[in-house]
């Protein structure tokens, strides 16, 4: 926790005191994942890669899937913007910043909408008509969760 995290969010220690572990949150999450073909959409996705990896063991098929970023998407589809962040996607598409901006259930649902709005006007301009097409424009594949170099090379023989 740092002193950014209670600015920007409003997460408190004594708030996360309560909270259930996150190895036990992502491990309820991944029963959800019963039906793949799925994708993870996150604004900075390198962001949640770093931390679906670090919990693998935890939730195997949302370590697995592939995520989307809104924020790689913007850069291929309103080139030049000159900033990408999702305070001023909302501003370029007129979206008003919700109440608790920064908090999990306001930022999910703007950045619903940003996704809507990105992917009508990149399949507007041709940019893609598939997933694989979408895929390559802006997914980034599952990180690997970190490992230690001394146990990976004692297990290799």
């Amino acid at each position: 926790m740092t002193a950014i995290d209670v600015q920007l969010k409003g997460t408190t220690l004594r708030m996360l005191s309560s909270a259930a572990p996150a190895a036990e949150v992502m491990a309820r999450l991944d029963t959800r994942l019963s039906a793949p073909l799925y994708r993870l959409v996150a604004h900075h996705a390198s962001t949640e890669a770093r931390i679906i990896a670090r919990q693998a063991d935890h939730c195997p098929v949302l370590a697995a899937t592939p995520l989307l970023g809104t924020l790689r998407l913007a850069k291929t589809v309103v080139p030049g913007l000159g900033s990408y962040g999702l305070d001023n996607l909302l501003g370029y598409y007129g979206i008003p910043k919700p109440a608790g901006r920064h908090r999990a259930s306001p930022d999910v649902e703007v950045t619903t909408q940003v996704l809507a709005r990105l992917l009508a006007e990149g399949s507007a301009g041709g940019r893609w008509r598939t997933l694989l097409e979408l895929d390559a424009a802006a997914a980034l594949q599952p990180k690997r969760p970190a490992t230690d170099p001394e146990a990976e090379q004692r297990a290799l023989f």
